[in-house]
């Protein structure tokens, strides 16, 4: 199913360090905490315990099957797993056993990347609505319809929840009540995990464009339109957005302009959210490869051959690239050369989260959630 991932989907997990038997040091900024990962980059620069020399290491220490069609991406905060599922549950899941600790039953199908802030997780759902849950139990807060599937991942910050619907409109929430804000409406769904850095609010919309709008507001700052749908998310570093387009192009804008600053064209659609780390841009196409490009000048590194088309977002961390493809093969590529570290088959894994040396995946089509760990 095409549409069938996480774009919205986002840990001082303390959970038991395989390599060692032991917990490691709690470390609060090292979390997956939302889609984008907190620094609205997919690049987890605290992960210190897995990297290119022990990556090959890595082995299944768990599974959480439902064996029903359809989950995301996952959350991973203070040792907790939280995903959504196809059956319409959002699931909760110590990180070292996988036991489930509690779930919460919506009304549909949940594709949106969970977020997590400040004890509370937020997702949407095919029932067309918003959901605030306490993390700690999975009580209700709050819920907030909208006019659409609420597919995307949100993005959470300063007290504000920021997430596209299939309605065509991006909403602005109060993160403590579920009050809304202000909504902007678009010229299609908008399936796009916002990044929202320094006041602005970033995403795509199946219209063929990337909007810029005021966090505060919801007012218009700029627009960029591309050849085709976006689909994928942005990555916002260093005062530029880098976005893919359903055009086979990668962009990057001038986070306060939109002013195009380079284009990278591929040979399939940019469907897939990139990565940046240390000043390259990560990211996939479907001409199934992964590319490495220069963060400034838009030059490639370097290229690697997938054995099939990417549909979700890659994940950095420590060195390594984590890109997965919709033969089910997930790979851990060396970040600087595009080299292959390590590879795991499953059927349709989604995008990777890093945490304290584990790697956790959800898979679309059997409705499993992966947890992978050193030897």
């Amino acid at each position: 199913m095409k549409y069938a991932r996480i774009v919205v989907l986002s840990a001082c997990a303390c959970f038991a360090s395989a390599a060692l038997g032991q917990q490691p040091a709690a470390n609060s900024l090292n979390n997956w905490s939302e889609f984008h990962r907190t620094t609205m980059t997919r690049n987890n620069p605290y992960e210190k315990t897995l990297g290119i020399t022990n990556v090959k290491n890595l082995e299944l220490k768990w599974s959480y099957t439902v064996d029903v069609y359809g989950t995301g991406g996952a959350a991973v905060v203070n040792g907790v797993v939280y995903v959504g599922l196809g059956n319409g549950q959002l699931v909760a899941l110590d990180s070292t056993t996988g036991s489930k600790l509690w779930s919460y039953q919506t009304g549909n199908s949940i594709w949106s990347f969970p977020a997590v802030a400040n004890g509370v997780v937020y997702f949407g759902s095919s029932d067309n609505n918003v959901y605030a849950l306490n993390a700690s139990s999975g009580a209700l807060l709050w819920s907030y319809t909208t006019g659409g599937p609420a597919n995307a991942g949100p993005a959470i910050v300063s007290g504000v929840v920021y997430i596209g619907s299939v309605d065509g409109k991006l909403y602005a929430l109060n993160a403590s009540t579920g009050a809304l804000l202000w909504s902007f409406t678009t010229g299609a769904e908008t399936f796009s995990s916002p990044a929202v850095v320094g006041g602005g609010v970033y995403f795509g919309s199946e219209d063929g464009n990337v909007y810029a709008l005021n966090a505060s507001t919801g007012a218009p700052l700029w627009s960029f339109t591309t050849g085709d749908g976006v689909y994928a998310s942005p990555a916002v570093a260093n005062g530029v957005v880098y976005v893919g387009s359903r055009d086979s192009i990668m962009y990057a804008l001038n986070a306060s302009t939109g002013a195009l600053q380079w284009s990278y064209k591929t040979g399939g659609q940019v469907n897939g959210s990139p990565a940046v780390a240390n000043g390259t841009v990560y990211f996939a196409a479907e001409d199934f490869n992964a590319y490495a490009v220069n963060a400034s000048t838009g030059a490639r590194i370097w290229i690697h051959k997938l054995f099939n088309f990417p549909d979700s977002g890659l994940s950095v961390a420590n060195g390594v690239t984590y890109v997965t493809a919709n033969t089910g093969r997930t790979s851990a590529l060396n970040a600087k050369t595009g080299s292959l570290l390590w590879s795991y088959q499953t059927t349709f894994p989604l995008s990777p989260s890093i945490v304290n040396g584990m790697v956790f995946i959800g898979d679309n089509w059997t409705g499993s959630v992966y947890a992978f760990g050193l030897k």
